[in-house]
């Protein structure tokens, strides 16, 4: 399945097969753009009704059955992800139909495999389709730009063009791990030709991209940017403004689809009560504002409902604010803390992204961490579960080749044990080469 998703994803398919399905995508759009006409009251009853639908699904998966099924939130856990990591299985529904498959390895290398119903997909592209159009743009048919962490040709390849359009012509990918100082002139070009309306990129390659135009006085014309994945700072939102005259919105989730927040690192983040139900746990305060565990239920996905998912993330709120009204969505939060983008430097200068997908889908990973030693040197450091092998080794290899240009060197090497950076944490990736350690 995960190889067909794919092919369809080459094709341009992935649109109206999956995520614009026919079925589920225009149901959907219909159900966002009524619950926005709800008042604060009829909000919640409407967030309750589909709570009790996605409770009773959960009641009958394996995990459920154990509870005893319980019908009110309340009475179901707290949910880590070390439960779903390790038996996955016993969260499958079996409701829904057909499934699409999905994995991460999240900020902390340790692999998770979900599975998501064709409904939940297409919710989740009306979703994001809705902060375009409250851009004013027709989300299925503007032109849009691709700056996140796709691979369009080999890393060795270092002759334009780095990019190749999809969708009908409506979309231009761009390999963001080729962008440095020497192929800037051939990214500016290709996004003057193409004019696009929309830009999706990931806030590091953002920044990348202004602060390199803005030494060599380059500006463009890009009317919105879409950004996720990562922490959007205001250092990178007045970049992008001077270099590229756009207008930023952010947003943040994640792969087990449980919690969903817009906004911006100005105006302050809102969560989406149609999305999921939220749940913000204290944990400390910082500085006149209060920090917060983010747990979710997401309420469309009932082919693997997750219920008071612990995410991992964290959000700051102003001291004193009122909590209910933030899980609500009736108030901003100030941002989203621990999303920052997870990078290995090439020896160009250009950022290489989307390294989480290297361990993804490798069997026999327990968690995984990169050390870059030096601009050509990095070393992937794996926890191996029973059954690791030179096969498993092999296919991590084939994924880096993906990533990494040959001039750079990846070891491999088993451990028990992790390195951790100056707070105590084992990140994804620790750079010793730019002092990142």
């Amino acid at each position: 399945m995960a190889h067909l998703i794919a092919g369809l994803k080459r094709l341009g398919l992935a649109d109206l097969l999956l995520r614009r399905h026919p079925l589920y995508y225009p149901r959907a759009r219909r159900e966002l753009e009524a619950f926005d006409r709800l008042d604060g009251e009829a909000r919640r009853h409407w967030q309750q009704r589909k709570l009790r639908r996605l409770l009773v699904a959960a009641g009958r998966c394996d995990y459920g059955r154990q509870l005893g099924s319980p019908a009110f939130l309340g009475d179901w856990p707290i949910l880590e992800k070390e439960a779903v990591r390790e038996r996955p299985e016993a969260f499958l529904t079996g409701a829904g139909g057909i499934t699409a498959p999905a994995s991460t390895s999240g900020t902390t290398g340790t692999p998770l495999s979900l599975r998501r119903s064709l409904a939940s997909v297409a919710f989740e592209q009306a979703v994001l389709d809705g902060l375009i159009a409250r851009a004013g743009f027709e989300p299925a048919r503007c032109r849009g730009a691709v700056l996140r962490g796709d691979d369009v040709k080999d890393p060795a390849d270092r002759k334009p063009p780095f990019w190749r359009r999809a969708n009908s012509g409506r979309r231009l990918i761009f390999s963001s791990n080729h962008l440095d100082g020497e192929t800037l002139g051939a990214f500016v070009e290709a996004l003057r030709g193409y004019a696009p309306q929309v830009l999706f990129a990931y806030p590091t390659v953002l920044e990348s991209l202004c602060a390199l135009m803005l030494e060599r006085g380059i500006t463009l014309s890009i009317p919105l940017t879409v950004c996720g994945s990562e922490v959007l700072t205001r250092e990178t939102c007045e970049l992008a403004r001077r270099a590229l005259a756009t207008r930023i919105v952010s947003y943040y989730g994640q792969a087990e689809r449980v919690a969903f927040a817009a906004g911006n690192s100005e105006d302050g983040y809102r969560f989406l009560p149609s999305y999921g139900v939220v749940e913000l746990r204290f944990v400390e305060s910082d500085g006149g504002t209060d920090v917060y565990d983010v747990i979710g239920t997401g309420l469309w996905n009932l082919a693997m409902p997750l219920v008071r998912y612990a995410t991992g993330d964290r959000v700051r709120l102003r001291a004193g604010g009122s909590v209910a009204a933030v899980e609500e969505g009736r108030e901003t939060f100030l941002d989203i803390l621990g999303r920052s983008g997870d990078y290995i430097l090439a020896p160009s200068g250009a950022r290489l992204l989307g390294i989480d997908h290297i361990p993804r889908d490798v069997p026999h990973v327990v968690r995984a961490q990169f050390v870059q030693e030096s601009a050509e040197a990095v070393t992937l450091l794996i926890v191996p579960a029973p059954g690791f092998n030179e096969e498993c080794r092999q296919l991590l290899l084939e994924h880096a080749r993906l990533k990494l240009p040959p001039s750079m060197t990846l070891q491999i090497q088993t451990t028990d044990r992790l390195v951790r950076n100056r707070a105590g944490k084992a990140p994804l990736v620790i750079r010793h080469a730019d002092g990142t350690a």
